[in-house]
């Protein structure tokens, strides 16, 4: 078997017990990266040298004290949002263009300091804002299992990367679905944890409320570990949970007997494709039969979500991309006056979607529409979150599709915005709660491409979910099942 396509916790134990190394391990990467990239472009920066020097640095730590760290010499790719120290962090913007922090963001830190070997940085909407790797200022990604689909947005290089098995593991952000609807398109799992529980500091922000950092790997187990390395308080981030982080891995017993599964009527609707919503039904019976008790529920406000979700995500966009001037950093034009190369330098380095962003939430925070827009949204924002907390008095955790279809075509939804956000229909009401969810296989469509299940937890409880997403891989073979990338 090619070392790539080792999951986190198989190349771990073969690193610990060195019948493999992290320099042959991170060579098989780079290797399958040759081989692949051309065809799905996951990747806009990779930095082979510096990577090979820490899979170096990790073979003699392994060497000298036989370190357990699950993350050590394992290569992991980094979407292009996360500061990264000397290297180039664009963002998939014209007006970061070559932009090198100076320092890195926590969770990188955290996976450095853990023994992660970081492959490169991976393709995005520009931003984070979309949902199928499009609206990349520099290239448009591929889906892995149907090179003429999209892999899902915003972190579609990371899922698209994982899938292709061009690293192990992958970390990527969330602010409306960016980790899962991208994991259930291209057949990976992904986790966006519970608000709070993962630092943003460093993350270049999109929505604030509601960015979240998680990890994108190839099973439950691998997510688990992940989350144990990134996951913590943090003081430099003022909306960092101070909680300790459980043994996510502990939770992982195979067994859902006793767990309370609610179903809500409002996912499963007109507009899902008949196969997710048999695939994902399938499942849910398959849960039941190993123990769980099942129950249909309701989250009345479900409608609303896509309006509030676009009224606040784009107001906080506004406020996030207003330090984008062409002064401090990043591309500036050349104009006549300070107006001028201000605007200039706007119009030149961002693009279409993250413009038609900024304006709709700068008119929606304007004076005379704030209380109309604004103040609507969160109040109804409000009512979303009473919705799960409802729920949750009846129930452990909550199963629904993550998209209402598998991956669509390139250029099949990028001229009609609202058709691109309902794709995250199913995703944005997690993050306007504030809530963990985890997308996992469930299923393939007659097409072959991968149908992803959500499975949606209390907050702080990433370990319910992802036992019960445990017991359910365990018992299928979904997961199992690789894009054939040499056709």
């Amino acid at each position: 078997m090619n070392p790539a396509a080792l999951t986190l916790h198989d190349a771990g134990e073969k690193l610990r017990k060195h019948e493999l190394s992290s320099q042959e391990l991170t060579l098989a990467a780079f290797q399958r990266i040759s081989e692949t990239d051309d065809k799905i472009h996951a990747y806009i920066t990779l930095c082979r040298d510096a990577a090979l020097e820490q899979a170096k640095q990790a073979d003699e730590r392994l060497k000298r004290d036989g370190s357990t760290l699950p993350l050590l010499g394992i290569p992991i790719a980094v979407k292009d949002n996360f500061l990264t120290r000397g290297l180039r962090t664009t963002c998939a913007s014209k007006i970061l263009g070559d932009f090198i922090p100076p320092y890195d963001a926590t969770v990188i830190k955290r996976i450095r300091d853990a023994g992660a070997v970081i492959t490169g940085k991976t393709n995005l909407d520009e931003f984070a804002m979309g949902s199928s790797a499009e609206n990349s200022a520099l290239f448009p990604t591929r889906n892995p299992w149907d090179g003429e689909r999209v892999p899902g947005g915003s972190s579609g290089g990371s899922a698209a990367a994982v899938a292709s098995d061009q690293c192990i593991a992958a970390l990527g952000t969330d602010t409306g679905g960016s980790i899962r609807q991208p994991s259930a398109f291209c057949g990976v799992v992904g986790l966006k944890p519970t608000y709070g529980r993962v630092s943003r500091y460093g993350i270049i922000a999109f929505a604030s409320s509601m960015d979240q950092v998680g990890p994108l790997t190839k099973d439950v187990r691998d997510c688990a570990l992940m989350l144990e390395a990134i996951a913590g308080h943090d003081p430099a981030d003022s909306t960092s949970a101070d909680r300790s982080v459980p043994r996510y891995s502990e939770a992982l017993t195979g067994d859902v007997k006793g767990l309370r599964l609610g179903v809500p009527k409002e996912y499963f609707v007109t507009g899902i494709a008949l196969e997710v919503e048999q695939a994902v039904r399938e499942a849910i019976r398959l849960l039941e039969k190993n123990g769980a008790a099942v129950e249909e529920i309701s989250l009345p406000h479900t409608e609303y979500a896509v309006a509030v979700y676009y009224i606040v995500a784009t107001a906080e966009a506004s406020s996030n991309l207003a330090r984008y001037d062409g002064m401090r950093f990043g591309h500036r034009a050349g104009g006549k006056d300070l107006l001028e190369t201000y605007m200039l330098s706007r119009e030149e380095g961002f693009g279409a979607e993250v413009k038609r962003r900024i304006m709709l939430g700068t008119y929606a925070l304007s004076a005379g529409y704030y209380d109309a827009y604004y103040l609507k949204a969160q109040r109804v924002r409000a009512l979303i979150k009473q919705d799960f907390d409802a729920a949750f008095q009846r129930c452990d955790a909550i199963i629904t599709p993550t998209a209402p279809t598998t991956a669509f075509k390139i250029g099949e939804k990028i001229e009609d915005p609202l058709q691109m956000y309902l794709s995250d229909i199913y995703t944005i009401s997690i993050n306007l709660a504030g809530v963990p969810a985890l997308s996992l296989p469930c299923g393939f469509d007659a097409n072959g491409l991968p149908i992803g299940m959500q499975v949606i937890g209390k907050h702080f409880d990433e370990s319910t979910i992802l036992r019960l997403a445990y017991a359910y891989e365990q018992a299928t073979e979904w997961h199992r099942g690789k894009p054939r990338m040499e056709d």
